[in-house]
């Protein structure tokens, strides 16, 4: 089990930036093909913007063209925590969260690619990408 990180509003706050906040505190969306690693392909791992948290590797990164960073599967099933969504006028979704910190991430969808066949819809506001150190990761 992971062990879990709690910090008040105002300790988020003071350490993310506005849009982060509203996206990984509040559950929040950023626009489609906005966000910094919607387009990207370099290789390297994606962490949590909140606590660091490793969550997802480059080489299960797709294009999906949703505007979002997508991927095929977290970097380890207890990475994330998947919860029932019913905020958007009752449509059944199921939101991504840091197993961590429960910062918000996304959704998940069961459109993606093989082997999985899950597209974990990610923003990017609530990652930062660390660049792969010799063609690794």
């Amino acid at each position: 089990m992971v062990e879990k990180i709690v910090r008040t509003d105002e300790e988020w706050r003071a350490q993310l930036t506005d849009e982060q906040f509203r996206v990984t505190r509040r559950a929040g969306t950023e626009r489609p093909f906005t966000g910094a690693y919607h387009g990207t392909g370099e290789p390297g791992l994606y962490r949590c913007i909140c606590c660091d948290a490793a969550l997802f590797d480059s080489a299960t990164k797709f294009e999906s063209g949703t505007g979002w960073p997508s991927f095929w599967a977290p970097i380890d099933d207890e990475a994330v925590e998947l919860k029932s969504d019913r905020s958007i006028f009752f449509m059944p979704r199921t939101e991504v969260v840091c197993a961590r910190c429960d910062a918000h991430l996304g959704h998940v969808f069961p459109d993606g690619p093989p082997p999985t066949h899950q597209r974990y819809c990610m923003n990017s506001a609530a990652l930062s990408h660390e660049k792969a150190n010799d063609g690794g990761t």
